[in-house]
């Protein structure tokens, strides 16, 4: 399964080769699963800085990698986008290969650091946001949340939300995986990541409804640091009839086919595109109030609720006992013109 940034990335990318744009495509380590995903006509360039432990070594292989790189790349292209938010590197390969720069933005900031403005600065100061010509978000609270914290920046920054294969999507999603579900199944996809993610609010959940005599299962798709105890978690609470970990998987979609819904319980987002995959597969969301949610989802493809335990819960019980059901029909290909028309202000600008 690819995280939800790859996944955007692959499919701008794709989309802009069937433009017949010239891309090239500058990656850390040239390695990963979604490389095989790219169309072939993208062009791939390794940019590795050292990682020696002596400081000295490390910043003089460093100085001679920049100035390799500036000399052969500088204001070569049309467009570079620093595509990897947090990537102190992208941001230096973006800013030298193009006057007209983007920095990309996935998280909303201030949410992330917990509305401390000074840390905000400081991680975008590191990326040196200011000799980007634009600052892109990919959700409008996370747009919001920056020009808080740098009002004089207002007309830099745009609000851009991810292309989406959806075809691709509807088409992957009839695989056959051998699952069949038995009772309402929520489906979660993503990295289990408790300070993020906030899986537990899921398992606490479930131990209630359980207790309720509901009858439900939890699919949940993906993996990290944090599986294990989750899982330790489930075991105490003996709910291994209830949660199913499905592991890492690069096709989700036949999973979430197979739901009833799918529920998010995250502390913060930029905007997930697990959201996007719900609305093409016509599937129902339960998610915590997190990126544009509120506007997008609630009361029109699903249940935004507050991030705690007992609102996840109740909204879970709701959906098993009532189902949910909408006349909201998400247009994908209309989602996506209007991306591309900004995609294409941007690129050309």
């Amino acid at each position: 399964m690819l995280g939800g940034i790859e996944n955007a990335l692959v499919t701008l990318l794709n989309y802009l080769a069937k433009k017949d744009y010239e891309i090239t495509l500058v990656l850390e380590e040239k390695q990963g699963i979604f490389l095989q995903d790219l169309d072939g006509k993208i062009h791939i360039v390794q940019y590795n800085p050292s990682k020696c432990n002596n400081v000295f070594i490390r910043k003089s292989i460093n100085l001679v990698k920049r100035i390799g790189f500036t000399l052969k790349y500088k204001n070569r292209f049309d467009f570079s986008a620093s595509f990897a938010t947090y990537s102190k590197v992208a941001s230096f390969v973006a800013r030298m290969a193009s006057k007209n720069s983007i920095l990309w933005g996935h998280a909303d900031y201030l949410e992330l650091y917990n509305g401390d403005k000074e840390k905000v600065k400081q991680f975008f100061s590191e990326l040196n946001y200011d000799k980007f010509k634009n600052i892109v978000f990919v959700s409008k609270k996370a747009c919001e949340s920056f020009i808080k914290v740098y009002p004089n920046e207002k007309d830099k920054v745009i609000f851009c939300n991810n292309l989406m294969d959806y075809k691709k999507i509807k088409n992957l999603s009839d695989e056959n995986i051998g699952e069949k579900k038995v009772t309402y199944t929520f489906v979660n996809v993503g990295r289990h990541d408790e300070l993020q993610k906030k899986l537990t609010r899921i398992i606490e959940a479930s131990k209630r409804l359980k207790e309720d005599n509901c009858k439900f299962q939890v699919w949940f798709v993906g993996d990290g640091k944090d599986t294990n105890t989750y899982k330790r978690l489930v075991y105490e609470y003996k709910l291994e009839e209830q949660i199913k970990f499905m592991g890492l998987k690069k096709n989700p979609y036949p999973y979430m086919k197979l739901a009833d819904s799918i529920i998010l319980s995250s502390n913060y987002e930029g905007y997930p595109v697990v959201f996007l995959e719900s609305l093409i597969l016509n599937k129902p969301i339960i998610t915590t109030n997190v990126a544009d949610a509120l506007e997008d989802i609630n009361d029109k493809f699903g249940k935004v609720v507050e991030k705690t335990t007992d609102d996840l819960y109740k909204a879970m019980k709701q959906f098993i006992e009532q189902g949910y059901s909408t006349s909201n029909k998400f247009n994908p290909e209309e989602y996506n013109k209007e991306i591309e028309v900004k995609l294409d202000t941007l690129i050309n600008n």
